[in-house]
């Protein structure tokens, strides 16, 4: 008769692929019965809901499971539990944010937004609780690109009086922007003690809530939100985002290695406008801004290439119209590209969480 214990011994051997420790070990196996004589249902947990490599877990819980003798039916549900980010003895955690993720670039005009807003919607539908702080104060797109560019934002007194932000939520998101404070044609012409005092009020006197993640979508490259951001909170890490053009990719080299002096793990660069595929030709590929670019500079870096971002004209109507690409068209090749990236990016950010 087979009983839970023999059931753990038989998954002891399991290892989650990214952490390279067994799932037994790591509290991921829970809730083992045995129904009858040829059932066995489990609850698998999961680091995180966006999980890259959900479905090569199961099937191996699966086939070891069967394994016992007997056992015919294989009943798994899976859940996730979002680790909790390292804290930082000098800088100050967001009280009920597990984990803030920073999406940079060294130079503006790379897509930085677009990936910030798509990545911040995938996680959304993979089932985590998602936030996304504008912090390009001078130039916020993000309501705009989250469809939310009419919304207004409302503040609500804590305990002691502080006005507290109240976040607007659209795909599956919570958004804190600049523009939903200023008229759509006013500029911000502020300097740095300005603009550092407003990003630390967008991190602590917002109601986030509850978040697994908090995406920030930083100004391109290497000023006093950067600094603000790296020094005022524990981050599980950033993503440098580039094109495959040169140009680019000096800048970006340049940002990621000013977050690598400033302490805050870099996480991967994500490479934006790879290829573009015509709409009438969906076969083809044109390397409008070079190729390779993105994976050579990873190499020499030594940091991890998460992810190659195809350009599709969708892309650009996703933003200008607020419903992201991942769900406007989520079938599409730039789609599944950022839905990729976001679970990497998920993947990473558990894996600096538990080692």
């Amino acid at each position: 008769m087979v009983d839970p214990t023999a059931v753990l011994e038989i998954l002891r051997p399991i290892q989650d692929p990214e952490l390279q420790k067994s799932l037994v070990e790591l509290n991921m196996i829970r809730d083992i019965q045995v129904v009858g004589t040829d059932t066995v249902r489990l609850t698998l947990v999961l680091t995180t809901p966006a999980c890259p490599l959900r479905e090569f877990i199961v099937e191996d819980c699966t086939k070891a499971v069967q394994q016992l003798p007997g056992i015919e039916q294989v009943e798994i549900e899976v859940t996730a539990e979002t680790p909790q980010q390292k804290a930082l003895p000098d800088r100050q955690g967001i009280d009920s944010v597990r984990n803030i993720i920073a999406i940079s670039s060294g130079k503006g005009g790379v897509g930085k937004s677009t990936i910030a807003v798509n990545v911040a919607a995938a996680l959304a539908q993979s089932g985590a609780q998602v936030g996304l702080l504008d912090a390009d104060i001078y130039g916020p797109n993000g309501p705009t690109m989250m469809g939310l560019a009419q919304a207004v934002v409302e503040t609500q007194p804590d305990a002691q009086g502080t006005d507290i932000l109240q976040p607007v939520f659209n795909h599956g998101v919570k958004l804190v922007s600049m523009g939903f404070l200023i008229d759509p044609d006013q500029p911000v012409i502020w300097r740095g003690p300005m603009l550092n005092s407003i990003i630390r009020q967008f991190l602590y006197q917002v109601n986030w809530g509850e978040l697994d993640y908090l995406v920030v979508d930083l100004p391109p490259g290497t000023g006093d939100a950067q600094l603000t951001l790296a020094q005022a909170v524990p981050m599980s890490g950033v993503v440098i985002v580039t094109t495959p053009q040169m140009v680019s990719l000096i800048d970006a080299r340049r940002g990621l290695k000013m977050f690598e002096q400033l302490g805050v793990k870099v996480l991967g660069i994500a490479e934006n406008m790879s290829y573009f595929v015509p709409p009438d030709q969906p076969e083809k590929q044109y390397d409008l801004f070079g190729s390779g670019g993105g994976a050579k500079t990873a190499t020499e870096l030594q940091v991890p290439l998460l992810g190659q971002i195809p350009l599709e004209i969708p892309v650009r109507e996703g933003g200008d119209c607020g419903i992201p690409i991942v769900i406007a068209q989520p079938d599409s090749a730039s789609a599944q590209a950022l839905v990729k990236l976001a679970r990497a990016i998920a993947g990473k950010v558990s894996v600096a969480a538990l080692t």
